[in-house]
């Protein structure tokens, strides 16, 4: 058995700010995946994976039947009988991991499920997220549902507000473009939930309050505006002031050994770093206007190219 391909996801703006309503831009990234599948000689990856299953399907028996209903018979069934998770999709590199699982599960179990190829209706768009939320916070404590969104419906998913999204369509790449979004390997996992804690403790401050509102939030707002507009000019100058509020306000979530090379970034205007997901380790997302440049500047360490300007 093998069930259909379920996309890893990048949040290219809106990291910690979405939980305060601010504007966000989620894109599916192709070059990762995960299916669910079966298989005769399973390796131990396999077998890890389906005894998590097993804690995960206990899980959803449990969940709110007025959101969403199972068929937990054939989902225990199917993990009795082997069935896993078959990923390529990196785990604590902020991209997605288990977006596609929760995707994968709700695409093969749900009753009544909302489908891809209905009229996604802001109303369904919502209803599928709060699904998601619940079905995801199972491993991440708190989840707003936007990765498995992502990863379900395979478009890029418009942030507006909590109570307020919408599939979009981004500008075309193109391909012969020397301006570039790319991932930047850390190296190291991150954990989600850790780093959500740090964050939600400096909200008791009252001046990260009023930093996130007044910096955060605007240069995230104007990002994402300039981004579906195409003005790459001005989508460079908020990144750098975003890059630069992150470094100066979000120092936890930025690997110890990666603070120079974010602030070298801002200073010689090669390249713009900023968080991708909840930080930690994992990837770091990066804008340049110059792809020659940001490799040379950065040549020991991996970077993927994710969109072309």
């Amino acid at each position: 058995m093998k069930g259909p391909l379920f996309y890893s996801k990048i949040l290219l703006f809106g990291e910690y700010g979405i939980i305060k309503d601010s504007k966000g831009l989620s894109i599916p990234y192709n070059f990762y995946n995960g299916a669910l599948k079966t298989e005769d000689n399973p390796s131990e990856e396999a077998v890890n994976s389906n005894k998590s299953l097993k804690a995960y399907a206990d899980y959803l028996a449990k969940m709110d039947q007025d959101l969403v209903v199972f068929d937990i018979k054939s989902l225990q069934q199917d993990v009795k009988g082997g069935m896993y998770f078959d990923s390529s999709i990196p785990q604590g590199y902020g991209v997605g991991s288990s977006g596609a699982l929760v995707a994968a599960i709700y695409d093969k179990y749900a009753s009544d499920k909302i489908t891809v190829l209905e009229n996604l209706t802001r109303e369904k768009l919502l209803t599928l997220k709060s699904i998601f939320a619940e079905m995801e916070s199972f491993f991440h404590g708190k989840s707003s549902g936007l990765d498995p969104l992502n990863s379900y419906l395979s478009l890029p998913i418009l942030i507006n507000s909590k109570e307020n999204i919408e599939a979009t369509g981004i500008p075309t790449q193109s391909s012969d473009g020397q301006g570039a979004v790319f991932l930047l390997d850390s190296g190291i996992t991150g954990e989600t939930a850790p780093m959500v804690s740090i964050f939600m403790e400096n909200m008791k401050n009252d001046g990260f309050r009023k930093m996130l509102k007044n910096q955060f939030i605007k240069h995230t707002d104007a990002c994402v505006e300039d981004f579906l507009k195409g003005d790459v000019k001005s989508l460079f100058k908020n990144t750098k002031q975003l890059s630069k509020v992150v470094f100066n306000n979000f120092k936890p979530m930025i690997p110890a050994q990666f603070h120079e090379l974010w602030k070298k970034g801002i200073d010689t205007n090669d390249y713009y770093l900023k968080l991708c997901g909840s930080g930690g380790g994992g990837y770091m997302l990066g804008f340049t206007q110059d792809i020659k440049k940001a490799e040379q500047a950065l040549k020991d360490y991996k970077l993927e190219v994710v969109y072309n300007f």
